[in-house]
């Protein structure tokens, strides 16, 4: 097993770099960029608000960054006339952009070697420094919708396995249908409008992860804030999840439950639920257990996009989408650079549940 492990640790970085071709790739595709963006915010302003752009002595800003996507030439950029051609050669070159395209993929890949992701254009800070600060909202947000979900899901879906076509499987399954239709968001904006001041009750905060005066408060009282305030997110988000998770549980144990080992353990006179989890039970999780990383990572670093910007919480989703309007490359590529590596872990780690939950599973045997 230990072979196996080393194996796939090796082989996450020939991914880890297709990944960060393919998509720099596609950003050399993409029409704009920094240098575009900051030439129409200077069009767009005052002779003064240049003067603060260039710094008022000559020195542009934001500096730093190698990363990015193909931009022409000076004369190329749209809305550039009226620019003085050497100011706008600056812009490029503080913004990496007087380099060929392939320069600057190595130059990023080898910085990002080192875990230098340099600095954001339009926010100027660290990518890493941003990717910290918002981290304890995504980890709430991921953490807790993926706990509740299984744990609601996995039971939720043996139930109706056991009892199906009873009242009870026709029922919840047209909760299940509802939850899968609606989108998160909606339910997201449902619960505002009833729980947190819309139109009726006002018993949850409308914004924030904690409130104003937390660190104020005692250890239990910073427990029930925090608490109080994940209510709705995260209610919304596992209402939207969960669907689909108990309908492959649910088939995932019919499908188990219908095979001759199965009547032969009833046969012997093992009780229903030395059945169902001592034996079944194991062989219909592989499959869920299989979807863990992707429902995790997409929890945390994308799914939540629209919840966190109806409850105002400022995490990874929203960071990474302001970062592609406002073509922040840095914080683009560190952000998915990160997200990619902590992926593929997670994928290894679900690996290794397989062997743990069956031992009959021999990935080092398979590929020897």
């Amino acid at each position: 097993m230990l072979a196996y492990i080393l194996r796939r640790l090796l082989l996450i970085l020939p991914t880890l770099l297709g990944i960060m071709v393919v998509n720099f790739v596609v950003i050399q595709a993409a029409p704009g960029g920094p240098v575009q963006k900051m030439i129409s915010q200077i069009k767009g302003q005052s002779a003064g608000a240049l003067g603060r752009v260039t710094g008022g002595g000559g020195e542009l800003l934001p500096t730093g960054g190698q990363q990015g996507g193909g931009e022409g030439s000076a004369g190329r950029y749209r809305g550039a006339q009226g620019l003085d051609p050497a100011f706008i050669k600056e812009l490029e070159r503080q913004y990496g952009f007087d380099k060929p395209a392939w320069q600057r993929f190595l130059k990023m890949v080898g910085d990002y070697a080192r875990f230098d992701f340099g600095r954001s254009y339009f926010r100027d800070q660290s990518v890493i420094d941003l990717v910290r600060q918002k981290l304890p909202v995504s980890i709430s947000l991921g953490v807790w919708t993926t706990l509740l979900t299984y744990l609601i899901s996995i039971p939720l879906g043996i139930r109706k396995a056991v009892r199906d076509g009873t009242p009870f499987d026709v029922w919840t399954s047209g909760v299940i249908i509802v939850g899968y239709a609606v989108p998160s968001f909606l339910f997201a904006l449902l619960l505002v409008i009833l729980f947190a001041g819309g139109s009726y009750l006002q018993w949850f905060p409308l914004r924030g992860l904690v409130s104003e005066g937390f660190w104020s408060l005692s250890w239990y009282g910073k427990v029930l804030d925090y608490l109080w305030h994940m209510v709705l997110p995260i209610t919304a988000l596992v209402i939207g999840s969960f669907a689909s998770l108990a309908m492959l549980t649910k088939n995932s144990f019919l499908e188990e439950i219908n095979k001759q080992y199965v009547l032969t353990a009833r046969a012997k006179g093992l009780t229903e639920g030395r059945v169902l989890y001592g034996h079944v039970f194991r062989n219909a999780m592989l499959i869920v257990i299989a979807g863990f990383p992707a429902a995790f990572v997409g929890v945390l670093f994308t799914g939540s996009l629209l919840v966190e910007l109806i409850f105002s919480l400022d995490g990874l989703g929203l960071l990474g989408y302001e970062a592609a309007l406002n073509r922040d490359y840095p914080l683009v590529f560190g952000t998915l650079w990160i997200f990619s590596i902590v992926g593929l872990v997670l994928k290894l780690i679900s690996d290794l549940t397989y062997v743990l939950i069956d031992p009959r599973i021999d990935f080092e045997g398979r590929a020897a």
